[in-house]
């Protein structure tokens, strides 16, 4: 009787015990996969955070995915700085501004440090597409509509938006989907100067449905063929000279493309919302990141849309995940407090460098900047002075029929104005890298003016 009752109170302490196991276990191991969860993300920011505490001495950083030296990863300088921590600069160094690395922006997004950081985990968006089957992220394509609204320089409203790696990617989606159901093979112009990549990446491609024609002014004047079947790229503001442009070319057999790259209140006045067919914008030059290659295409055909989705699916098979994330990330940030944080750390520092430029060049008689005027900004409500990209210099001097030598001689290194299918007396210099690579374009110009004044007093 002792060993039955003692066999009953066991099974019966043994049911209790498994019930309590199977009813508290689930909150246990939720905590734990918590902690482990937690710890997996602690553990990478303080990784990143590591890396990026490293003192380069202000002229340099260091990145995860950099040289890895004594398990450490190194210093990678700027321009013209030399030394495991990047604190000697090189005196004999050219200013190197050719470029188009915006840079300037780096400061801001120190500044937002924790508010712009992204902690991916290892199976993040591992599938081709999202799980609508498409290839672009929802939530990022309404935080872009968002961020045209707050800027006020584009319509989105019923019109679609495509991703791509970066603008170059899709400025040729754009050719292929206008001219891919032509009767005849398009002529693709754009007005002097242009941006070299539309004619380069237009005579790479070779394609059977278009071919570059040079300069859109010469269709206009008659001086070429009859129009027909012609794709106008329209860069506004222009690349290289920071003017706001319109087509050259119209009529039922002109087909624009709109490059809106630098249309954002960090480098022109925006005087109205842009309401093209298809317009192009990239990330690069709103929020700096170049090396994210991420852009977007606003277009109103549903047919030319589903063309440029076609090239992109056939292309990639969709703009990474990845780079979608962080997009997203940065975004927020941009949008915060009405864009003002970004726009107005943007224009105050290019604004900046192209008054100080503007006051050295005027102490010369050599060298003219291009005219940019003051115009009423859509975005700020005020009337706002010029802050361009680049200076689009031209050397003066009946002699100096190449100024980029001219430069290149006094350790300045430029694009030369062929480049851009224009003369080589014009040379573009870029104002978007970093503070460094600007204080340098000033003393060489300073040092090359000083000889210039010297040699008329002699």
């Amino acid at each position: 009787m002792t060993i039955r009752r003692f066999c009953c109170s066991f099974c019966f302490l043994a049911s209790v015990a498994l019930n309590l196991f199977f009813v508290i276990s689930p909150y246990y191991l939720s905590d734990w996969k918590k902690q482990k969860l937690s710890n997996w993300a602690e553990e990478a920011a303080a990784e990143a955070e590591a890396v990026a505490l490293i003192s380069c001495s202000g002229h340099g950083r260091a990145y995860l995915d950099g040289v890895v030296v004594d398990g450490k990863p190194v210093c990678e300088c700027n321009t013209c700085y030399e030394g495991p921590d990047c604190s000697l600069l090189n005196p004999d160094c050219a200013a190197d501004v050719n470029s188009g690395d915006p840079l300037f922006l780096e400061p801001f997004w120190m500044q937002h440090a924790a508010s712009s950081a992204v902690v991916v985990a290892g199976w993040h968006r591992m599938s081709y597409t999202f799980s609508d089957h498409s290839y672009i992220s929802q939530e990022l394509e309404n935080h872009i509509r968002r961020v045209h609204a707050v800027a006020r320089n584009a319509i989105t409203k019923g019109k679609h938006l495509i991703f791509g790696g970066g603008s170059t990617q899709l400025l040729a989606a754009a050719v292929y989907a206008l001219s891919i159901n032509l009767s005849s093979p398009a002529e693709v112009v754009a007005a002097v100067p242009a941006y070299p990549v539309y004619k380069e990446q237009t005579e790479f491609f070779k394609a059977k449905q278009f071919e570059f024609h040079g300069d859109a002014s010469s269709l206009r004047n008659g001086t070429s063929n009859t129009i027909e079947n012609v794709i106008e790229f329209v860069a506004s503001p222009n690349n290289p000279d920071g003017n706001l442009k319109k087509a050259v070319l119209e009529g039922p057999s002109v087909k624009t493309i709109h490059d809106y790259a630098y249309y954002w209140p960090h480098y022109t006045a925006i005087p109205a919302p842009a309401d093209e067919d298809l317009m192009i914008f990239t990330m690069s030059k709103l929020t700096g990141h170049a090396g994210s290659r991420f852009g977007w295409a606003i277009v109103k055909d549903k047919n030319v849309y589903e063309n440029m989705l076609q090239y992109k699916s056939l292309a990639d098979s969709g703009t990474s995940k990845d780079t979608q994330l962080r997009a997203l990330k940065l975004i927020k940030v941009v949008l915060e407090n009405g864009g003002r944080g970004i726009y107005n750390f943007a224009y105050k520092t290019m604004r900046g460098r192209w008054t100080k430029l503007n006051h050295v060049l005027s102490l010369s008689k050599r060298f003219k900047l291009q005219e940019i005027p003051p115009s009423f900004c859509n975005y700020s409500r005020t009337v706002r002075g010029a802050s361009p990209a680049y200076a689009w210099l031209k050397c003066e001097r009946e002699e100096d029929s190449n100024c980029s030598a001219v430069l290149q001689a006094a350790k300045i290194i430029g694009r030369e104005g062929s480049l851009f299918a224009s003369d080589d007396r014009y040379v573009r210099l870029s104002l978007l890298r970093s503070q460094d690579d600007f204080d340098l374009l000033l003393r060489r110009l300073n040092d090359l003016i000083s000889k210039e004044k010297g040699a008329q007093t002699m």
